[in-house]
């Protein structure tokens, strides 16, 4: 029998996603009887962190980081760390010596089957998770322990506003009132004054891109070609930094024209899709013109803002990624992916591995029954219903996910051994 309880166990937050999810976890923690503590980096941290008594506010350099995690570790008996994301330094020093020292490691991140659901996992996500080293054959079989249908999304959960203005007051607290944290260093090359400002802009202009998005999306559903797309992420963002073969998306956005340029039939056409929180720190459009002009394709390369993909997969004959978990829309559909990074879903059973050129010739079709078993695999085990940043999404995450924290099975493991959760069967949302 399984029991969930949080007696004995003390749990110690490092960064979290933007906004308050953080607190209201670590509430619901102690509420199950967990001790709770919160380090914190800077104003940004200790603004949504609203206990005071259990904050730990970190003054010191990254140097210094690791010697005094283990300190706290030891001087508050801590047995669970929990983080947001394990690549910036921080946290993967913090996660190392966990690993060493036998404590639960407890990292969030953004759904591997956005927007409707968020990861959680133990030990590692993305290019560091389980998965990596699961086959499909793997999953099937851990299936026949539930018989379950696969839960539905909801029609949304209404995060992305709520997420560009959470990281534009994050960046806010840490510009004007990080007096007491003069050595913190943000894990991004860019200053905080500039990502501030970034969040900003984008938060404004919201409609009018919105406006140029539906545009440029109409034009090319009207065009009448076949077109492939190409999957585009941010290049900040860990998964592309850590797990990619790229060392700039420039790179990439080179190899997707010339490739194009090089197999494509000359009547198709190539839509770059861009992220949805793309903020123009790096000149994508002007960057993809410059190289189309080059690979004498202009006339049939297009530049779509971010948004909803929906509307672009539904006629796309194919789409190529670095690792974008959009790619799970696209198996979704069964439409032939092809990714260049280290992915979760990267299975030889529905991931091409032509080369560039012959993949826009004629792509590999996925085998669909293969990735619906994967799908359903995952919304068994590391995708729970919610969201970090609207408050629906959150009461809905929390539902489920502090049971998943404190029970003492992975849920890969609990899955595969029967014992794993139901899971929830979401309402609708009009």
């Amino acid at each position: 029998m399984v029991t969930i309880t949080g007696d004995n166990r003390t749990f110690l937050f490092l960064q979290g996603p933007h906004g308050p999810f953080f607190h209201h976890l670590g509430k619901m923690l102690r509420q199950a009887g967990a001790d709770i503590w919160r380090v914190g980096f800077n104003a940004g941290d200790r603004a949504f962190w609203f206990d005071r008594n259990s904050y730990i506010p970190y003054r010191g350099g990254q140097d210094a980081w690791a010697k005094t995690f283990a300190g706290i570790v030891a001087d508050k008996g801590i047995t669970d760390i929990v983080l947001y994301g394990d690549t910036r330094r921080i946290h993967a020093e913090a996660v190392e010596i966990a690993h060493e020292m036998g404590l639960s490691v407890h990292v969030f991140e953004e759904g591997y089957l956005r927007p409707y659901w968020v990861t959680y996992e133990r030990g590692g996500s993305n290019g560091h998770s389980r998965l990596m080293d699961m086959s499909v054959a793997e999953m099937r079989k851990a299936l026949e322990q539930s018989d379950m249908d696969a839960p539905l999304p909801p029609a949304r959960w209404g995060d992305m506003r709520q997420h560009v203005f959470y990281g534009a007051l994050y960046h806010w607290f840490v510009m004007f009132r990080n007096g007491d944290y003069h050595n913190f260093r943000p894990h991004r090359d860019l200053p905080v004054t500039k990502e501030f400002q970034l969040y900003l802009k984008r938060l404004l202009l919201m409609p009018l891109q919105a406006m140029e998005r539906r545009l440029a999306t109409l034009r090319i559903r009207w065009g009448g070609f076949p077109y492939h797309l190409a999957l585009l992420q941010l290049e900040h963002d860990s998964s592309f930094q850590m797990h990619s073969p790229f060392a700039s998306m420039r790179d990439f956005l080179e190899v997707m024209v010339r490739g194009f340029a090089e197999g494509a039939p000359r009547h198709h056409h190539l839509v770059f899709k861009a992220h949805p929180l793309e903020d123009g720190r790096v000149p994508q459009r002007k960057v993809i013109r410059q190289l189309a002009r080059e690979n004498g394709v202009e006339d049939r390369v297009h530049y779509v803002r971010g948004g909803k993909l929906a509307q672009l997969l539904n006629d796309a004959r194919s789409a190529v990624t670095v690792n974008s978990t959009a790619a799970q829309q696209v198996l979704w559909r069964g439409i032939p992916i092809k990714v260049f990074g280290s992915a979760v879903y990267d299975k030889p059973e529905f991931v091409s591995t032509q080369p560039l050129p012959e993949f826009f010739q004629c792509a590999s079709r996925p085998d669909r029954r293969a990735y619906q078993e994967y799908r359903r695999y995952l919304l068994e085990t590391s995708q729970v219903a919610g969201g970090f940043y609207s408050a629906q999404g959150r009461r809905q995450l929390m539902r489920m996910v502090v049971d998943l924290m404190l029970n003492s099975e992975d849920p890969y493991d609990a899955l595969a051994k029967g014992t794993a959760a139901p899971r929830q069967q979401l309402r609708l949302v009009n």
